[in-house]
């Protein structure tokens, strides 16, 4: 019988472990949010995944349960553990993907180099803080939020003011976490794959380029990342995949300050877009490993196929029409693209699909896959 993974969401990372589930010969089975969504494909059950009687009805008859997102609620992570299924992440590393207070902690305890933070329950402790770090700071909200969601740069207290209030409504009550404006030159990822029996496998450090708080390129390798950098990132990497006891997939996003340190921003414990370059540029994509690693197989090798690998988002779509109408036009133009599509509406700023390019020339990739990309784009 072949192994079964059972996938909780059904957006576009389940939707891109389909093909190599099918390559691996494993039943792939997803638990999705609503008809139609990306994983569409895969999805053996329609239902709400904050239900800990669905989650675990979807659970009954597969080997592991692993996620497409970290928003699993831990009393139905827990349900699922005490109903002896294999869950991958477990409880306890998704609490620190899931909330960030909880991660920052941890990463403290472990020594991992991060911005100055704080937890702020109201205007004055906020205030404190700005006072503190020259007069400006980033603020989150510790759950929930994505794709610059739930983060925002304030000169004043009262800038926060909104989010104290809904605190002060959620009956789980709590603070928000604030952060040094860190000085950057550039953003960073680092991804670690872990399966339960201790293997570790890291892919090369990347460059990711944002644009209005979303991911919009990944440059692979980061350039000029060689050695001392590489060391120090995948060190990072490494370490937080073993403090917190992370399976699976496991990407860090890092920043390079201006003297050259690193600084962990944030967590993400499950395929990541900083990795969706591996689909065509390492010899073991990022959708391949997370499957051998929740289920405990000998992972694969990290290597890049080709010098350089640039992957752009395709952010939006076209005004009209959809995007596979412009499927044929791009692989026309543009024949050394891999095009990647989501089976998504177009929206402004949604992410509806990817170009990877890969290559011995970074400037020619580049433009390549940037070309590429927009030809989905008015």
């Amino acid at each position: 019988m072949a192994l079964r993974v059972g996938v909780v969401g059904g957006g576009q990372l389940a939707r891109m472990m389909i093909a190599p589930a099918v390559e691996l010969g494993i039943d792939l089975r997803v638990l999705a949010e609503s008809d139609g969504m990306s994983a569409a494909l895969a999805a053996t059950a329609v239902g709400d995944y904050r239900d800990a009687q669905t989650v675990l009805s979807f659970a009954r008859d597969v080997d592991v349960v692993t996620f497409d997102h970290e928003h699993v609620p831990q009393d139905v992570l827990s349900a699922l553990v005490d109903a002896g299924v294999a869950v991958r992440p477990g409880p306890e590393p998704l609490r620190h993907a899931q909330d960030k207070l909880v991660m920052r902690g941890r990463l403290q305890e472990l020594g991992m180099p991060q911005p100055e933070w704080a937890a702020v329950a109201g205007t004055a402790d906020l205030q404190s803080f700005l006072d503190a770090h020259g007069g400006r700071a980033v603020v989150k909200t510790p759950r929930g939020g994505y794709d610059g969601k739930g983060v925002r740069v304030v000169s004043s207290a009262t800038e926060a003011d909104d989010w104290f209030a809904a605190l002060a409504e959620d009956a789980r009550g709590g603070a928000l976490l604030v952060e040094e404006l860190v000085d950057f030159t550039r953003e960073l990822a680092q991804q670690v794959a872990r399966r339960p029996s201790g293997e570790l496998r890291v892919y090369p450090v990347v460059e990711t380029v944002q644009r209005g708080g979303v991911c919009a390129e990944v440059i692979a390798p980061a350039p000029r990342a060689r050695g001392r950098l590489a060391d120090v990132a995948a060190r990072i990497g490494i370490g937080i995949a073993e403090g917190l006891d992370v399976t699976g997939m496991l990407a860090v996003e890092l920043f390079e300050t201006t003297d050259e340190r690193l600084l962990v921003n944030e967590l993400a414990m499950r395929p990541h877009n900083s990795g969706h370059w591996t689909q065509d540029g390492a010899v073991t994509s990022q959708f391949e490993q997370h499957l051998r690693a929740v289920l405990d197989l000998p992972l694969g090798e990290t290597e890049p196929r080709a010098e350089w690998s640039v992957m752009v988002n395709i952010l939006g779509g076209p005004a009209e029409g959809t995007i596979d109408e412009r499927f044929e036009a791009a692989m026309a133009q543009h024949p050394s693209a891999k095009v990647h599509t989501y089976g998504k509406a177009p929206r402004p700023g949604r992410k509806v699909g990817h170009v990877t390019v890969v290559g011995e020339d970074l400037d020619e990739v580049a433009y390549e896959a940037r070309a590429a990309a927009s030809v989905f784009l008015d």
